[in-house]
Parts: C-alpha cells; structure tokens; sequence
C-alpha cells in the first residue's frame, strides 16, 4: 500500500501498471487503509471526488497531475467520461466504524453519485443500466460474449471494447448516459447499487434511500432463475453465463436465498484459493484467463459481507481462508488460479489487501 501510494492522495492499484486512480479500486483501498488505522483512508475518498461534475456524476478514472493524459481516451481532459460500481458508500461507512468520520461534504458527495444513478441510468423495467463493458467492473465477463467478435478473442474484444467508447451518449456535463451499442442492466451492477443505496441509508439516516434500495432488491430478486441458478441480466442480448458477480445480488436478497448453494458448491464456485469467477462446469471456464474464471479478491471480498449480513458464518470463514491462500499464494496478485493459487496481472496490486478487513472480521 505505501508503495502504490501517489502524492496526489490517492492509492494506484499499481504503481506500474495502473497508474490512475480508479473508482471502485479507491474506495477498497479506503476499507484497507482505515482496517490499518491510517488516515489515508479520508484522503483517498476525498481525492476520489475531485473530478465529479455537477450532476453528481463520478468518473471510473482520474487523472491526477496529467490531466492532458484524459484527452484521448475520452475527448476530455482529467477524468473519464464512464463510471463503475458505486461503492462510496460502504467504503465511507467503513471509515467512520473505524473513528475516521466523513465529512458531510463527503457524504454529500456520495449521495449526488447515487441521485445521478437513478436520474440518468433507470430505465423502464426498474433497473440500472451500464452503458460500457467497464463500468460493470468485469469487462470481460462472458455475459458480454454477444457483443464480442467470435471465437472469442481477448485482444478482438479489447479493440471492441475501444470501438464502445465511441458510441457513448453524453450529457452536457461530459458524464456517459447512453449507449446505442451497448446498454445492459446487469446483475452485479445493479446488486452493488443497490447495496450501496442501503450504505447510503444507514450513513445518512435516509428513509428514501432505503426505500429505493428495497425496490431495486426486490428487482433483483425477481431475476434468479432456478434452473440456471443464476441471476439473470434484464437484458436480451447479455444471456445467463453462471458467473460469479452475478451472485452480487447476495448482497441485498434474503440470507436463506438458493443462490448460496452455487457459492459454496466445489464443483461450481468454491475453490482452495478462493471463489472461481465462473461456474467450473461452464465451457468458457478458463482459471489462468482475464474475467473468465479467475479468482478475484474485490468479488471475495464482497462475498465475504454478503456472508456476515446473512449470519452465514461458515461460507464467512471458508471465504476467508480460501481467500488468504490465494493472496498470499500469488504474491497479492490482480486476480489468480483458483485452483493453483497462480497469480496473474498486476502482480502486486493494493485492492488484494482487502483481505487484511477480512481476516479481521472488520469492515462489513
């Protein structure tokens, strides 16, 4: 952590290879410097806000010290014009069981990021739309294949994914509103949502927020099919690959909910360095390949939580454990072998010390 840390107040995932500072990764990154008691955790949140727009809008990227280096990628200077999962909330809620109380700039700020959410991105069927591959946090899920030259190819769909770029829609402020060539109301996306909306209650003391994260979940609930046994994107094109985030949805649906089976299953998701990113019996499940199997710590991690919330304490410690393994195993690698322990990526990279809260038993 204090090798990837930047002087402008931010934590790179790494130094190296990701240089930025990204939205969901600096919002762990905040979880693990205050599970470490370091006031870092305040500076980074607040270095998180320095490019959100007017409309309440927050950027998956930011550019500090070389805001030209935004130009282009996405035509304006400082900042991406997309966002990913909103985890401000709970990273902001963290802070404050560990003594660092936010500001009520902060929480403030937290709360425009949701509003424009729900302003800008609810369509008619009551859930959340992402408009690029990114800002659902797996880009390379399978979910995403029927968008995705086949065979697939992962160099084929990273010149694709540069192509969705393109077709973003825009609002005045430069904040990403639509896309012609690719809307999806995933699962994962909406899960994180609306979890973070119930963050967002208990930080504020908001019953509207509740109220709105009650209504996603009950969407969300809606889409579990129990003969895929998973839960399925409102979306005709996305399909239903058993992925792991997916079963996001685990964050705002009952404790007793079926999808815990899958979860726990060592023939499906369970593995002894962590939770496989997809079904093991899938025909795409490759353990060594980018979003297509691997085990990722951020979705541990939140797993993790959804266990504890649920009073599910053995799926909590097994998660934990398997977890450990994996980080240690990897070198506190991006993501790794599920199965091996083989890291890949980034290798290291600061969100694997989410496992740090998790050992601990602190933070959710």
């Amino acid at each position: 952590m204090d090798a990837a840390w930047q002087p402008e107040g931010y934590t790179s995932p790494h130094p190296v290879t990701y240089r930025w500072q990204w939205l969901w990764d600096s919002c762990f990154h905040a979880v693990v410097w205050a599970t470490l008691g370091d006031e870092r955790s305040i500076v980074e949140m607040t270095a998180l806000f320095t490019h959100q727009t007017d409309d309440g809008f927050v950027p998956h990227m930011g550019y500090h010290g070389a805001p030209d280096a935004a130009v282009t990628p996405w035509g304006r200077p400082a900042a991406s014009t997309i966002t990913q999962p909103p985890m401000y909330p709970h990273a902001l809620r963290v802070l404050a069981a560990h003594g660092f109380e936010p500001s009520p700039e902060l929480v403030q700020r937290a709360g425009a990021g949701l509003e424009f959410l729900w302003a800008e991105r609810m369509r008619d069927d009551g859930l959340l739309v992402a408009v690029h591959p990114w800002e659902t946090g797996c880009d390379d899920s399978p979910r995403w294949d029927s968008w995705a030259p086949q065979p697939f190819v992962k160099a084929g769909w990273d010149v694709k994914k540069r192509e969705l770029v393109a077709s973003l829609r825009t609002n005045r402020e430069g904040s990403a509103v639509a896309n012609p060539a690719f809307e999806v109301t995933s699962m994962a996306f909406n899960a994180v949502c609306a979890f973070n909306a119930f963050e967002y209650a208990a930080l504020a003391g908001s019953d509207r927020w509740r109220r709105r994260g009650d209504e996603l979940a009950r969407r969300i609930a809606a889409r579990w099919d129990p003969e895929l046994q998973t839960f399925v994107d409102g979306d005709h094109r996305s399909g239903a690959a058993p992925t792991l985030e997916a079963l996001l949805a685990l964050l705002v649906v009952e404790g007793s909910h079926p999808a815990w089976e899958p979860v726990a299953d060592p023939d499906r998701f369970a593995a002894r360095y962590g939770l496989r990113g997809l079904d093991r019996r899938h025909p795409a499940y490759r353990p060594d390949a980018y979003w297509r199997g691997p085990t990722w710590p951020q979705l541990d991690y939140l797993l993790w939580v959804a266990s504890v919330r649920a009073g599910r304490g053995d799926e909590a410690r097994t998660i934990v454990e398997a977890t450990l393994r994996g980080a240690v195993a990897s070198g506190f690698a991006e993501y790794w072998n599920p199965d091996t322990g083989a890291g890949h990526g980034a290798v290291p990279q600061s969100w694997t010390g989410l496992v740090l809260p998790m050992v601990e038993g602190v933070g959710p």
